[in-house]
């Protein structure tokens, strides 16, 4: 969130609670803090002297603030508690506005017919099944200055549509955000270190729409990793006075170049404990998404993935099936039809949403759509041909899937192969043992390899 937005906020709860705003020194004094200045530096440029603003009007501010948002301000704590307060004042507006624009679409359902499921759900999309805890716990985090967010699940269970929300809720609060896909990225790139830094930092660097100066800051003396920090903190963070949310999603690319993740996994780290004792840092707020393990070895102490707030999502619970279907304008508060769908599918969210699609359009019934589910006439088919062809491009994978779809008991496979299979939500991992996420993937793939 800007400053600007912040003080309005702000200034409306403290007429509110002590009938009068913030005077000018004290916005003065907030602004400089926002800026990571001195109280010295601060009565300089504002003509004041420094033991007035230091032992009068700050106390007198901190006090105020500390009033109103129930916690204790300080200098060093300032920017961290009223940026989360700021955006708690906002955030059940956001919730009301989705709500009701919901509302609105619910109502409209018969004018306005659903998309075909498939990739991320846009925001503003009125159906999208909301885990509110899971978005709850994402946006507090990203108001925490040096922030890390890991959201970790197999394809197609609703990573993205997360991270797009995320992103706008960042927006609203006046955030700078960024977000890249490694999936989109050559494969020439992601094998060179360098040449994927510099990918790295063009990009952000375009999205924020400033001058690239990336020859400025490059330094093939002190390495690729070293520049791309400085670029990134003396260059980018000083040129944006809010924080930046930095996503990177399908980060699980850059796995199967392990030269270049075991510098790049590392870095990131590093600048979530930059973000520890150099105020710069504090304005970057990372979102590492993932498919799967990470299956590159690391140092404890140098990988991401063991800092921040872990997220994993997973499949839908019979509850969230009905909640859903309700959305598609389809009555399923028993329960049975539920089940039903989810014998065959579980919960995966995409297989789901596919199901209530077709049921919404009324262009088959669900005895119809369960009974033909495994043939090349049923309303899986793409998704099933998708994965086969992944398979036999990589028979490797199609070797150890038969062998868990053959076994009756769970079954251990070898870590980087339980991985791609986990990554690709064919499989389910209990104790690193695998057994067929669903009912649909077991009887398609058991007729497609051959399997007695």
């Amino acid at each position: 969130m800007n400053l600007d937005s912040l003080i309005e906020i702000v200034n409306r709860k403290l007429v509110e609670s002590q009938n009068r705003p913030l005077n000018s020194t004290e916005v003065l004094i907030l602004r400089g803090i926002w800026e990571y200045q001195t109280y010295n530096k601060i009565a300089e440029e504002g003509g004041y002297s420094a033991g007035y603003l230091t032992n009068v009007v700050a106390p007198e501010l901190c006090q105020r603030l500390s009033n109103l948002i129930g916690q204790r301000v300080t200098k060093k704590n300032c920017r961290m508690l009223m940026e989360s307060y700021a955006a708690s004042q906002t955030a059940p507006l956001m919730k009301t506005q989705r709500q009701q624009f919901k509302g609105l679409s619910s109502d409209s359902s018969q004018e306005c017919s659903p998309r075909y499921p498939s990739g991320a759900v846009p925001p503003d999309y009125p159906i999208y099944l909301e885990r509110y805890f899971i978005e709850e716990q994402v946006y507090a985090e990203i108001r925490k200055p040096g922030a890390l967010v890991r959201i970790k699940g197999p394809r197609e269970m609703g990573k993205t549509s997360l991270l797009l929300r995320t992103l706008d809720y960042a927006e609203c609060q006046g955030y700078r955000t960024v977000s890249l896909n490694l999936e989109q990225t050559d494969q020439a790139i992601l094998s060179d270190l360098n040449r994927f830094l510099r990918w790295l930092c063009a990009n952000v660097t375009s999205q924020l729409q400033l001058e690239p100066k990336l020859d400025d800051y490059w330094d093939e003396d002190i390495g690729s990793k070293v520049s791309c920090s400085l670029y990134i903190r003396n260059y980018l963070l000083e040129q944006i006075d809010s924080p930046l949310v930095l996503a990177l999603d399908e980060v699980n690319q850059i796995f199967e170049y392990p030269q270049v993740a075991k510098d790049f996994l590392p870095l990131l780290r590093s600048w979530y404990e930059e973000a520890k004792r150099l105020p710069i840092w504090q304005k970057l707020r990372l979102i590492i998404v993932h498919s799967t393990e990470i299956y590159v070895p690391l140092q404890l102490q140098q990988s991401p993935f063991n800092v921040g707030l872990p997220i994993q999502l997973t499949s839908f619970s019979l509850e969230q099936v009905q909640q859903l279907a309700q959305q598609y304008g389809i009555n399923w508060t028993d329960g049975d039809e539920a089940r039903q769908l989810m014998d065959i599918v579980g919960g995966h969210p995409a297989l789901v949403n596919i199901a209530l699609y077709y049921l919404n359009r009324g262009e088959v019934a669900l005895p119809q759509l369960l009974e033909s589910a495994y043939s090349s006439t049923g309303v899986y088919v793409h998704h099933l041909q998708r994965h086969w062809v992944t398979l036999q491009e990589q028979p490797e994978l199609a070797i150890a899937l038969a062998t868990v779809i053959n076994s009756t008991q769970p079954i251990v496979l070898e870590p980087i192969i339980t991985y791609k299979l986990s990554s690709m939500g064919l499989i389910e991992l209990d104790n690193n043992q695998a057994t067929p996420s669903c009912r649909l993937y077991r009887q398609y793939f058991q007729s497609k390899l051959l399997i007695n």
